[in-house]
Formats: C-alpha cells, structure tokens, sequence
C-alpha cells in the first residue's frame, strides 16, 4: 500500500504544529508508536522525546526491544515508572480498565513534558483503532495538550505500516500487541502473579515454537493459548504440545489449551 503525499504531508504540518512547543511521545516499542516516534523526529529533531512504561503490564523483553527500537531511530528515551496494580479501579479490571491506565500513563507524560520545559504529549491511536473497543482514547479526549497524530489525520494500520515501510524502519511487520491484563477476563481481579505467569507463557511458547503472534490468556489458572491462524500448524507435534504443557505448568497455570480458532483481537468481549 502506498500513502497518499498529500495525506503524509498533513500529518507532518499536524506534527508540526502541535509539537512546535516540543512533545513527549508514548513509547510503546510497537508500529503505531514507533512510527509516530520516527515521523516526529524527522520533523522536529530535538525536541521530540520518546517516553516508555516500565509497568508490571508489560514484560522486560517488550522495554529492551523499545530501547533498541528508539536507538534506531536516533530519539531520546526517557523510561518512566507506572504502578496499575496500586489503582483500584484498574485491578477490578472492567470494561473500561485501559481508561485508568491510559490516564495514569498520559498524567505522567504530562509530568515529564512539564520538567523538560515541553507543551504537548503525542499518543499511538491510529484511525482503524476508533472502531474498536478503546476506551483508553476517553483519557485521551479528557487531556489538555495531549494529541494523536495518527487518528487526527486519519491513518489506518494498514497506511502507517507503509509510512514503516516507506522510512525502511525495522519494525514495519512487528505484529500487534497490548498490555499483559488484556489477557484476564474482565471483572476478574488483576495481580501481579497473573500478570507474571502470562508474560513467562508467552516468552516460552515463543521460544519452544517460534511463533510470532501469540496472546496466553489466563481463565482463572487455565491458559488458552491463541496464535495467528497460519502459524497454528506449529503446535501440530506430540513433543511441541508436551513441551509447552510442562513448561506452563511449571510457571503456575493448572490447565493449558489451544483455541483453534486462532488469535483475534479482542476476543475477551465474549466474557461479557
């Protein structure tokens, strides 16, 4: 897919304006983010900032590779702090759980703007993301001087891949992701050892298998292990499946099982 010029250049005069004052960025390591991070940076140098969680909802790994990713870039990054489990809104986990997160994080950008002498905070929703169960993007709405680029200009997933592509960035393919809770039922509480126990079951069926999409959803200590469609052939062997049971058991989950239909996102609506 090509972008339109006329279209990539409205988002650089959006950018532009909005971040002329300088801008810290929600740095997830993922496209939409990295992207955005990447365009930012090449339209104002220096006074973009890259700013990154380092949350129990997300795993070590995720927080190297966006280290890594802002290296590449050639943009500063700035790792801050956010503590979900203390916000007893958000370990309820109910439907609108990432409002309370997104606010958190958006609080603290806003924070680190203010110290850096900065006006504005930029965000990754992206166009297609606004017909989706979002209701972090309320937070968004709320927020003096927060924006996003990507849903202002209308950009879809599809088109800031090709943006990815058209910069020769790493990462143009890096499949989808979201916040270790996005696997816990809704109204089930959210805790630290759930959230552990996911992100150790994805980083192993990563390994054993080499799957690049998989999502370990955790039903009250019973894994349902999710992965794109064309990659579910990978668990076709008696010594994968025993690999992965062992191991998952190992890190506490009680039973483990594979949803054929494959990964979609969100498929935790139906526990409504």
């Amino acid at each position: 897919m090509d972008v339109p010029c006329g279209k990539y250049e409205e988002l650089k005069r959006y950018i532009a304006e909005k971040g002329k004052d300088g801008v810290v960025i929600a740095f997830s390591g993922g496209v939409d983010s990295s992207t955005l991070v990447a365009v930012s940076h090449s339209v104002l140098g220096e006074k973009v900032v890259a700013a990154t969680a380092e949350s129990p909802t997300y795993t070590p790994e995720e927080l190297e590779e966006a280290k890594r990713i802002a290296k590449e870039i050639g943009v500063k990054l700035i790792v801050v702090e956010t503590d979900e489990l203390s916000n007893e809104n958000f370990i309820k986990n109910p439907e609108n759980r990432c409002y309370y997160c997104k606010k958190e994080l958006l609080k603290r950008l806003q924070e680190v703007a203010s110290e850096l002498g900065f006006n504005a905070v930029f965000e990754g929703t992206n166009f297609s993301d606004l017909n989706c169960h979002r209701p972090g993007f309320r937070a968004v709405q709320e927020m003096e001087n927060v924006y996003s680029p990507w849903a202002a200009t209308r950009f879809t997933k599809e088109e800031i891949r090709a943006v990815a592509k058209k910069l020769e960035l790493s990462f143009t393919d890096k499949p989808a992701n979201a916040c270790l809770a996005s696997r816990i039922p809704y109204h089930e509480q959210i805790t630290a050892e759930k959230l552990v126990r996911i992100g150790k079951a994805e980083q192993l069926i990563r390994k054993i298998t080499g799957v690049k999409q998989v999502r370990v959803r955790d039903h009250n200590g019973l894994a349902r292990i999710e992965v794109a469609k064309d990659e579910r052939k990978l668990f076709c062997s008696d010594e994968v499946l025993d690999e992965i049971v062992e191991n998952l058991k190992a890190v506490g989950f009680k039973y483990v099982a594979i949803d054929v239909e494959g990964y979609r996102t969100g498929s935790m609506l139906l526990t409504l």
